[in-house]
């Protein structure tokens, strides 16, 4: 196995990151690695643990357009999407472009809109498209949704149906910091100004040049076999009501090989897997025990029933 190279295309990236974002240095890896796969990423968490920053942070480092929509429960899917306009002195109607025509688009709160809302950002991830006045327009690229949501729990949320969720090729929960981090952030005081000042530190066009990279990173046929057995033993386990979907496979292997490549391997192994089977699984797996989503003790079970090739 390769040496991870002294510099690395994105080393630049995570270091500027881990200096805004204290203590998270596995999430905004993840984070990342959710990028170059062409997934999209969802952060289930209390508000306040640092979501908006470290979607600023992502698409200023890496020099993309960015633009948040906070969903509320009057939010309509013209404000996503964009409306048309009539202009009078030109006798015809002009298309103006909603938030959703961004890079990266922190989609904060997605679950206190109505369920038409969430459908209209969903599919645009989807689709990577926008239809409206009957006529088809093809967002930026690359096209990176962060959407948050609060715990289910919390009142006048409505929660994403399984269709939905499976949309997301990672979730993510960035948690408390520790101690030490959370020190030095009380020292610091709030990020939300340095990100602001963050420069970008790789060319937006260059991003497509690592997507594909990342994406033909080398998968030996005997890793296929083991993620294929991650997916099939995840149908047999008796903790969840279902198993993972073709598509969950699909997104376990392109993370698999992004995550690989962010190590500096040209080829991925089973720690590859394994380290991102969690976040890409946790939220397309429900729990037969009260039906919420998966725990990660459930997660590591079924690693343990696999055998490593």
């Amino acid at each position: 196995m390769p040496d991870r190279p002294s510099k690395h295309p994105l080393d630049a990236v995570l270091a500027a990151a881990n200096r805004v974002i204290l203590g998270k240095e596995r999430e905004i890896r993840l984070a990342l690695t959710c990028l170059l796969a062409g997934g999209h990423l969802l952060i289930e968490d209390l508000p306040g643990m640092g979501k908006t920053t470290l979607a600023q942070t992502l698409a200023r480092l890496l020099g993309l357009k960015f633009s948040r929509i906070q969903f509320t429960s009057d939010l309509l899917p013209a404000d996503i999407t964009g409306i048309s306009i009539y202009q009078r002195e030109r006798d015809n109607f002009r298309f103006l472009p909603g938030p959703i025509f961004a890079q990266v688009v922190l989609a904060d709160e997605i679950n206190r809109a109505t369920p038409k809302t969430q459908s209209a950002l969903l599919e645009a991830m989807e689709e990577r498209q926008v239809t409206a006045d009957g006529e088809t327009r093809p967002l930026p690229s690359p096209f990176f949704v962060i959407a948050t949501q609060n715990p289910a729990h919390q009142i006048g949320t409505f929660p994403l149906p399984e269709s939905q969720l499976d949309r997301f090729l990672m979730r993510l929960e960035l948690g408390y910091p520790d101690r030490s981090a959370e020190r030095a952030l009380l020292n610091a005081g709030d990020q939300r100004a340095p990100a602001a000042a963050l420069q970008p530190v790789l060319a937006a066009e260059h991003l497509a040049t690592l997507q594909q990279t990342a994406a033909a990173i080398h998968a030996a046929p005997p890793l296929v076999d083991y993620v294929q057995a991650l997916v099939e033993a995840s149908r047999r386990q008796p903790a969840f009501l279902h198993g993972l979907s073709p598509r969950a496979g699909l997104s376990l292997l392109a993370a698999a090989r992004a995550w690989a490549w962010m190590q500096g391997r040209d080829m991925v192994v089973p720690d590859d897997v394994q380290a991102v089977l969690p976040a890409v699984a946790r939220h397309r797996l429900r729990s037969t025990q009260g039906g919420g989503h998966a725990k990660a003790e459930d997660i590591a079970a079924l690693i343990q029933s696999v055998p490593i090739p």
